[in-house]
């Protein structure tokens, strides 16, 4: 699996933003996605040291329409640390 296959994108919500000043940043992974690889992904696409990983299952949430009844998709978010001599992933610079 390619590490462009593992991150999908960064969430950007309130509670994700509060982390960036910690450089503590939020994303999208694969489902199956395991934390080495995710760690292996961050270090090889943005070229930083990651200190941990820490990932949350989210389920599908159920959304009606017209009478129907469906599920949103599950997903997988990663919180990725990283070290303190690390430098910023400039993606998120100007959010935080």
């Amino acid at each position: 699996m390619n590490a462009y296959d593992i991150i999908i994108k960064p969430v950007l919500t309130e509670k994700a933003y509060d982390g960036i000043a910690n450089k503590k940043y939020c994303f999208y992974v694969d489902v199956n996605a395991t934390k080495t690889e995710v760690k292996n992904a961050i270090e090889k696409i943005f070229e930083v040291e990651v200190e941990s990983v820490n990932i949350a299952n989210v389920r599908g949430k159920k959304k009606r329409e017209r009478g129907t009844v469906g599920v949103t998709a599950a997903r997988r978010k990663a919180y990725v640390q990283l070290t303190e001599k690390s430098k910023t992933i400039p993606f998120f610079d100007s959010l935080g």
